[in-house]
């Protein structure tokens, strides 16, 4: 298995391919060259996690080779971003794993991820400096809601109600000014939806291959029913970090960083794609790698628990807020010195 200080280590690598471009590697290391055979890009095989690639381009007996030795993942999309495939390094043989998740058949834990998520959310909205009377209400209906979908005993249809009207009213708080509607991920009848689809496939991809990397069957979900051909773990333990996203597309629209020019309209979509993406998706990604650690962490943490058959109380939480995450750290640091204090007590 990875440790924290091996994928400390780690990089992610999102090559945009134009027509006559290819991938190669030499010495293990991965080599863009363009279509006159000059190196564009060369890094390490050693130190990447996973390999995003945007447009045509031939899948060789040696990339898959050098994936499998050096465990990366390759995620393949098409010029306008749309993931084709995927292909993950994987743990391969996890038996005791896949037969926990087969036999789990509660909600506590997806109710955990769901409080997770509506609570990072309401942390972006509780930043905001002067606040409405109904920036504060909502608020308010957020702290109830991230209260309400952990007492137990609900359904994954009322988990997953409680987190469709806690997402809606987040989102007309957050993007208010920017005339939001409404998060639709089909229609992208907006920029915003536009990049959120961008970010939100990253964050996926990056999730999708550290549970592949544990041996998880990422089909089977704890949330999401299971689907033909859906990764439902993935999608749910996505959850807690879409808001890393989010906080980056507000930034990005506050800075004037987001230009209607560089999108173009297909069907009513928005849609970007080539090199007009690239100055998106690298700060999409540079957000998303402020928290890589704790997202590595929050996974690890996630297997072990779910190993050991802990209630959901002792499953992981990601903090978007950094001070408090250390908080929380603090606090448990605490809880565990004063019981190994009364276990010495105990044996005395």
């Amino acid at each position: 298995m990875m440790s924290t200080l091996d994928f400390e280590q780690k990089q992610i690598a999102f090559v945009f391919l134009e027509e006559g471009e290819c991938v190669s590697f030499n010495n293990d290391n991965i080599v863009i060259k363009d279509a006159d055979n000059k190196i564009k890009h060369q890094s390490t095989c050693y130190r990447l996690f996973a390999l995003f690639i945007c447009g045509h381009t031939c899948i060789t007996s040696g990339l898959l080779e050098r994936a499998a030795k050096f465990g990366f993942s390759i995620i393949l999309m098409t010029v306008n971003m749309r993931p084709i495939q995927i292909i993950a390094a994987r743990a391969e043989g996890n038996v005791l794993l896949r037969r926990k998740q087969y036999e789990y058949d509660k909600q506590d834990i997806g109710a955990h991820v769901i409080a997770n998520k509506i609570h990072n959310q309401n942390y972006l909205l509780k930043k905001k400096r002067k606040k409405t009377e109904k920036e504060k209400e909502v608020i308010k209906k957020l702290e109830q809601y991230e209260q309400d979908v952990q007492k137990g005993g609900l359904s994954v249809q009322e988990i997953m109600g409680i987190e469709g009207v806690s997402a809606k009213l987040y989102f007309q708080t957050l993007f208010g000014e920017y005339n939001w509607i409404a998060r639709r991920p089909r229609v992208k009848h907006d920029m915003i939806n536009c990049l959120m689809d961008i970010g939100y496939t990253i964050v996926f991809n990056i999730v999708n291959a550290l549970l592949e990397m544990y041996g998880f069957d990422v089909y089977v979900g704890i949330l999401h029913t299971q689907f033909f051909h859906r990764k439902s773990l993935s999608c749910d333990m996505e959850e807690p970090f879409r808001p890393i996203i989010d906080a980056a597309i507000l930034k990005m629209m506050n800075l004037g960083q987001v230009h209607e020019k560089d999108f173009w309209i297909r069907d009513k979509q928005y849609i970007l794609g080539g090199k007009k993406a690239a100055p998106y998706v690298t700060l999409l990604i540079q957000s998303v790698m402020e928290y890589k650690n704790e997202i590595f962490l929050y996974l690890q943490s996630y297997y072990r628990a779910f190993m050991r058959d802990k209630p959901s109380s002792s499953f992981p939480t990601f903090y978007m807020d950094k001070d408090e995450a250390e908080k929380k750290k603090q606090q448990e640091n605490g809880k565990n010195e004063n019981n190994d204090e009364n276990d010495c007590q105990n044996i005395k």
